[in-house]
């Protein structure tokens, strides 16, 4: 791996918003969920409210209690960064400084949806956001929901700003990629699970996960290999999660994720619309995928 640190940890998850049966934020159930994740999964990160938390149906006031919620659970445990992104700069803005006075230690701010900025229109936002707080940021490049690419020179002339430290990418070119690892110091967090250990090859210092929720303790074991040189283990396990990739993106991440943790036994509940909840069918074929890459469903769902 690079030099460059990992200033969250190396492993997080973008954990999901647990919801109760009539559909109110589950804060027990979260703090339950970042405890699991953290002494279980081995998670050293939590993100809360990113896409697969539900932010865009989450009220400001419920991200703000969220955080407080998985602050309390782990503790001095993991770092906890808050999502805060939006296609609105000033509700950005609010979110991050909400988010540095409910304690999280970091930000995550996704590229300004639909909106389609230019990028200048681009660097003058996250300058915007990251000059709003302390709290050290992350940008999320992620054009296949938002529309936009991050263009590398518009990578390269953010990492200048001090409290912008790194990129969750799952922008799939690693070519582009590889460009702004050689120019800057920005740590570069995979932000698509079947990337992770190709991004890592190239200088990555981490994932911000989605499987970690059913397999972190693997995906940490992936990455101790490969950090410690044993490449052909980390690349076995790499291919053993495979069907789990598979898996939860069948459907939007909330959605398959939070059918699985019903199938594990944790806290989940159901989703907000415009999604649905999985389907049997979904859920059948989740069960199978889920065995496929090595998920022992009935041992997990009762330990």
């Amino acid at each position: 791996m690079t030099n460059t640190t990992a200033p969250f940890g190396r492993l997080l998850t973008a954990m999901v918003t647990p919801m109760t049966p009539d559909g109110a934020v589950d804060y027990d159930g979260a703090a339950r969920l970042a405890t699991h994740l953290v002494d279980d999964m081995r998670n050293e990160g939590l993100v809360i409210s990113g896409t697969t938390g539900e932010a865009p149906t989450t009220t400001d006031e419920e991200k703000s209690r969220l955080i407080k919620a998985v602050l309390e659970a782990v503790g001095d445990r993991a770092k906890v960064v808050a999502g805060v992104g939006t296609n609105i700069t000033a509700h950005t803005v609010e979110l991050a400084r909400q988010a540095e006075r409910a304690g999280a230690h970091g930000l995550l701010a996704v590229t300004p949806y639909y909106s389609k900025p230019a990028q200048d229109a681009l660097i003058a936002h996250f300058t915007t956001v990251a000059d709003s707080t302390q709290l050290p940021m992350l940008i999320y490049d992620i054009p296949g929901r938002t529309a936009v690419a991050l263009a590398t020179e518009t990578l390269v002339t953010l990492s200048s700003h001090p409290r912008i430290v790194g990129v969750k990418d799952a922008k799939g070119d690693l070519a582009a990629t590889s460009q702004v690892l050689s120019r800057t110091g920005l740590a570069y967090y995979s932000g698509d699970d079947p990337m992770n250990l190709p991004l890592w090859s190239i200088g990555g210092v981490g994932c911000i996960s989605v499987t970690g929720h059913v397999v972190g303790d693997r995906i940490f074991e992936m990455l101790e290999a490969f950090t410690d040189g044993h490449n052909t283990q980390a690349a076995k396990l790499h291919l053993s999660m495979l069907p789990v990739n598979v898996g939860l993106f069948r459907n939007q991440a909330a959605v398959m994720t939070k059918a699985a943790m019903d199938l594990l036994g944790l806290p989940g509940g159901g989703v907000r619309g415009p999604l649905l909840p999985a389907s049997d069918a979904e859920r059948q074929k989740l069960h199978d995928d889920l065995t496929a890459g090595g998920v022992n469903i009935q041992a997990e769902a009762h330990r």
